[in-house]
């Protein structure tokens, strides 16, 4: 984003507007921290801003400040897009293409609203006219605070806006542990903290809040997890009658997939998960060192993300998916040798 981008927004900032923030489909920890982050700040500065999900996300977040001011999509699809229709602004956050919006994409695009985008996600669309874009940082959340620098207005970040955007580098980073922590997101979140994000009780709110049938379905995950010892690579699945048998539920399933990759030795780790309603298997891959596993569900899983941690689908069959991935890894020989 360019000094002149940024003397724009301040400019477009500068008197109330009707503003919409949108994250992706399936919000996480990050979209739902930077879009709630985001909202408190525009909300103090006297905007009218509307936090407008595609769909609903993990009840592990159904605690950070604001949350319960934001419009689902595909519940209030009417009233959503009429605020998508009368936006002046709209902030797109932790997605780099509309389609990642679902049902909400063809109201975006058609909306009148000048775009914002802001993500660290690779290669985003042009569908926005001012683009904050970094694939070297950790988290949206950790761009939001660099946004607020960037508009001279980081003394505006209070203890709400500073849980919300502690909320997306935590999960984002793997409790900071994955390579894209620097010692910059470490600096981030220092401040953070002094802000009056409470880094105990936020751990605390997102992780350690386990029902009972979640970790039965975990049980259910490890029992099925698979190892390819000659290709450094292990991957579980789970179909609909054994999420259904445990009574799953939004979010039961994130990390899950990096228990597969905290194996010695193991150097790209996948997880497919059967979703009978929308008629395709879920697919999330996480990998270690330089194996590029955006690459790699791009080329073969409709999918993208971050060189280490990207997700996919699959039209096949739960069966038909597996045997396709282990079919495809010998082409990768060489690299998860490496």
């Amino acid at each position: 984003m360019t000094k002149s981008d940024i003397t724009d927004i301040k400019q477009l900032l500068s008197k109330p507007k009707q503003i919409v923030i949108v994250p992706h489909k399936n919000p996480d920890g990050d979209a739902i921290g930077s879009t709630l982050a985001l909202y408190h700040y525009l909300i103090a500065k006297g905007h009218q801003a509307t936090v407008i999900a595609p769909n609903d996300y993990p009840e592990f977040l159904k605690w950070i400040p604001g949350e319960s001011n934001i419009i689902i999509h595909e519940v209030d699809t009417e009233e959503a897009d009429k605020l998508i229709e009368e936006a002046e602004l709209i902030f797109t956050l932790d997605f780099n293409a509309l389609h990642r919006t679902g049902a909400m994409e063809i109201p975006l695009a058609e909306a009148k609203a000048t775009k914002i985008l802001i993500d660290h996600h690779q290669q985003p669309d042009d569908y926005a006219k001012y683009i904050y874009s970094d694939v070297s940082i950790c988290s949206t959340c950790q761009m939001i605070y660099h946004f607020l620098e960037m508009l001279d207005d980081k003394y505006s970040i209070d203890s709400k806006i500073a849980t919300c955007l502690y909320v997306g580098i935590m999960t984002d980073t793997g409790s900071f542990r994955f390579a894209s922590t620097t010692a910059t997101t470490h600096r981030v979140v220092a401040d953070l903290i002094d802000k009056g994000a409470v880094n105990a009780d936020i751990h605390s709110s997102v992780y350690d809040n386990n029902s009972y049938d979640r970790l039965q379905l975990l049980g259910v995950a490890l029992n099925n997890l698979k190892i390819i010892p000659e290709l450094n690579t292990a991957y579980i699945s789970l179909s609909q009658k054994e999420l259904n048998k445990h009574n799953f539920t939004k979010g039961d399933t994130e990390g899950v997939v990096n228990y597969g990759l905290s194996i010695k030795g193991v150097k790209f780790a996948a997880i497919f998960i059967e979703h009978k309603q929308e008629g395709i298997i879920k697919i999330s891959l996480r990998s270690k060192d330089d194996f590029d596993v955006n690459e790699f569900a791009r080329e073969h899983f409709d999918g993208g993300g971050h060189i280490n941690a990207s997700g996919g689908r699959s039209n096949l069959s739960l069966s038909e998916t597996i045997t396709k991935f282990v079919s495809i890894l010998p082409q990768y020989s060489k690299a998860l040798k490496e």
